[in-house]
This record gives C-alpha cells, structure tokens and sequence, in this order.
C-alpha cells in the first residue's frame, strides 16, 4: 500500500515525476463509446497538483481563455481541500468537468506551464476533470444564500457551452436564465457532437441537474423562429443572448460531394449520439459503417472524433487523409494519439480532389520525382466522412430584427452586445468554430456586460 502522501515538498516537481491519466487498452475500448480514462486516486491527485511552482506569474492561467485559478486551486488540492478546489475552479468556470475532459490542454494551459520546459507540465485538466466529477458525485453546489434576486429575466438560445455560461453567471447574481435549444438534452456539440468516449452523456445530465438547483430554467425542444416567435422573448424579457453554434457544414466544394457514400461529419456524429440515446431525431439518421473501408478528410478534433467513432463501429478499415503534414494538424495530439492505437491509418500531405462512388483521388502535396513515381493517387473506400469542419448559420429571423452579420454569416458585436439593443451573443456564432472553453468565455463576458446594466 502506498504512503499516504504529504504535500509541501519545494522539490516535488523533481521527486515526483509527471504521470499521465491511465487509459484502458485500446482492443478494449474500442469495444464500446465509454470513456478511455479512469478516474485518478486522490492520493496520486494530490501528488500531481503538488508538483506546481506556483509561478509568481502564473502562465497557464493567463494562457486559458477563462483565467482560471489554477495555481491557487491546485495547492488546495495538494493539501487535501477537494471542495475548497471545486468552488474556486466555479468561481470562473461552468463547467469544469467538461473543459477537463475536452480542452486541448497541450496548447493551452499545459503548453504555458513553467515545468513544460524539461520536467513535465502539471496536469491540470486531469486534475480539473477529476475533482470537479468529485465535487458533482457528492452533490455540491455553491452558497448563493446572500444573493439577491434582481427580478430581471434574461432569454438565452442555444444551451451549449457560451448559453451555460452566460447562463450560471447570471443565475449567481440573481437573475432570472432561462435557456432554449431545439435538441431534447442541453450541450449542443457537447452532447451531439462529441462522441461517448471523450465525454459520456451522463455527465450533461450531471451538470443540468447542478444548473437546474441554482435556478436555470431549461425549455428543450423548443426551437425561436418555430415554436416561439424572436418577438415573444424580446417582449417578455429584458435582455436576449444568443448562443446558437455553427452548425453549417464546410464541404470544401469538393467533387463529388453529393454522392450516396458522402456523410457530413456532424450528421454522422449526431446520428450516433442520437441512436445511443434514444433520442427522436428524425432529421439525423444513423450510420453504421460496420465491415465497411471507411476515409475520413480532415484532421481537426472532429475528424478525430469520426475516425475513433468508426473504429467502434468495427468498420473494416478506417483512414484519416489530410493534406498538410502530421504537425500541421490542428486536432489535440493527445486525441491522434489515442486514434492512432485504436488502428486508425493516417495518410497525410494528401489533397483531396474528386469523391467517386468507390473512393476518393487525392494529389500529393509534398510529391517529389524522386519520391514518387506519380503525383496522383486514388484511395478506394466504401464510405467518406467530410471533416472539413463548421461555418455560421444565421437563424432566418436575424433580418427580421435587425442583427447585422458579417460577410461569413458570423454575427457581428462588439463586446459581446449585437446591433441589436439589450441582445448579446458569444461563442462559435460570433467567433467561428473554436474552443469549448472559449464559447464560455464570451457567454460569462455577455452576462458580465448585462449585469452592469442593471
């Protein structure tokens, strides 16, 4: 049995080496859309967290987009105060559990870590995951007992990431969210875009019960322009934020795009969430590419996603092709990683240049005579999922109202407001497809700037 663990050793960044999350072997978890990581011992936690610096100007907490406390939460950690931890790491973040699981630590917090340079970064999101799935297992929540209701009411459509945000921030000053989103269960892509085994579904359903006991109202179904009128909210509250995502599909003009064996990433990812949850999502289908040759184009965390989700589908052969170099790839390295041991093959410096019923031609893009012998090659599959990934999709009502976008579809603000009177809007809408974390950042800037309005 290991010794209980003491923290306070200026040396523990040296004595106590970095350790990874353990993951079950790659020919176990591909047999399901479970999560790959156990849950971390506190002892081996608390070991982990005592090995920061506690750098008088703390880098990682600068370089994430909600300026954590991360060195203050993790030296309470160390010393045992796992609910101490979880209340600051609320003070600046929603949903903690969640960024633990699906924030690209590598580029954010963990790249700027001091101990990066040579002996190993912290590992912060393992230890943000860990003891915020803690802290929602034994039921905490936070005192709001000397908040004051404000009797101010704020709409807010989308419930993903920058709706949460905005959201449980304005909850904790007394005002009155309620949340619309047109899917049966709140997350947006957290739900319906991300499969089971990065962040299982349960854990949605953990974090909406938290909201729901702090005072969020949630009206699921319920699509604005459809069910309810833009005009209705408008009239029946005193601020609007928008938080509808980016749900149109890039295809990259791509020849051959509209053919049968085709799939958009996001209708092929939806459909499975749709069909593990049993939800009743006419509009997305399931696609099962058992037994099939499956290619993915793309290389971004949502290729990753379809690759690893293919591979569980026991497809026969599943290829990721993109066209710059390994590097170059914009998804997480820890995601290719986790895809390259489950069996995926990466082929890349490919450009895809036609789509045929029975595979895709690509051109080299580092050929070289030298090299090879032609510039041209064809990949035949069964199957081709485009990961090209998102851009805007402005709601049809946006004219109606008067909200200005830009030449992309994004919609336009400044400082989070819209051209649009006491209507605010963040995440993937105004900014483009992007982070988790940043999505909540503009959400919790939106209700920062409607508080001060009061």
């Amino acid at each position: 049995m290991s010794k209980e663990f003491e923290s306070g050793d200026v040396l523990s960044f040296l004595n106590q080496e970095r350790q990874l999350a353990k993951k079950r072997e790659a020919n176990t978890r591909i047999g399901d859309f479970n999560e790959i990581y156990f849950q971390g011992k506190e002892n081996n936690l608390k070991r982990q967290a005592d090995r920061c610096l506690d750098c008088g100007n703390p880098y990682c907490e600068w370089k994430c987009p909600l300026h954590n406390y991360i060195p203050n939460w993790l030296e309470m950690v160390s010393n045992n105060q796992f609910e101490k931890a979880a209340t600051l790491m609320h003070a600046t973040n929603p949903l903690p559990e969640i960024c633990g699981r699906v924030c690209p630590q590598d580029r954010l917090c963990e790249q700027a870590c001091t101990l990066n340079t040579g002996f190993g970064a912290v590992t912060i999101g393992a230890i943000e995951k860990n003891i915020a799935d803690m802290a929602l297992a034994n039921n905490w929540r936070p005192d709001l007992s000397l908040v004051k209701p404000t009797n101010k009411t704020v709409a807010i459509v989308g419930a993903g990431p920058a709706g949460l945000g905005c959201a449980e921030l304005l909850v904790r000053n007394g005002v009155k969210a309620i949340v619309y989103d047109k899917y049966p269960e709140i997350g947006g892509l957290l739900t319906f875009g991300i499969p089971g085994f990065k962040l299982e579904k349960e854990i949605l359903v953990k974090r909406r019960k938290y909201l729901e006991d702090l005072g969020v109202v949630f009206k699921l179904n319920t699509e604005i322009g459809k069910d309810i009128n833009i005009g209705e909210l408008q009239s029946s509250n005193d601020f609007i934020f928008l938080g509808m995502g980016t749900y149109c599909a890039v295809d990259g003009n791509l020849k051959g795009r509209e053919l049968g064996n085709v799939v958009q990433s996001l209708d092929y990812l939806i459909g499975n969430v749709n069909k593990q949850q049993s939800y009743a999502m006419h509009d997305f289908p399931y696609n099962d590419f058992k037994g099939k040759d499956v290619i993915v184009l793309g290389g971004g965390d949502t290729a990753m996603d379809c690759v690893r989700s293919a591979i569980r589908q026991q497809a026969k052969s599943v290829t990721c092709v993109y066209r710059k170099d390994e590097l170059a790839m914009p998804g997480s390295r820890t995601e290719i990683q986790n895809a390259k041991e489950e069996g995926v093959n990466f082929i890349f410096d490919l450009q895809p240049l036609e789509i045929t019923s029975n595979g895709v031609k690509c051109e080299r893009t580092d050929f070289d005579e030298l090299k090879y012998k032609d510039k041209q090659i064809f990949l035949a599959s069964d199957k081709v999922i485009l990961a090209f990934g998102f851009k805007a999709s402005p709601a049809d009502w946006f004219d109606n109202i008067g909200i200005k976008v830009e030449q992309s579809g994004l919609t336009q603000t400044s400082e989070q407001q819209t051209s649009v009177e006491n209507i605010f809007a963040g995440g993937d809408m105004v900014s483009g497809a992007d982070l988790v974390v940043t999505a909540i950042a503009q959400g919790r800037d939106a209700a920062k700037k409607i508080l001060e309005s009061f």
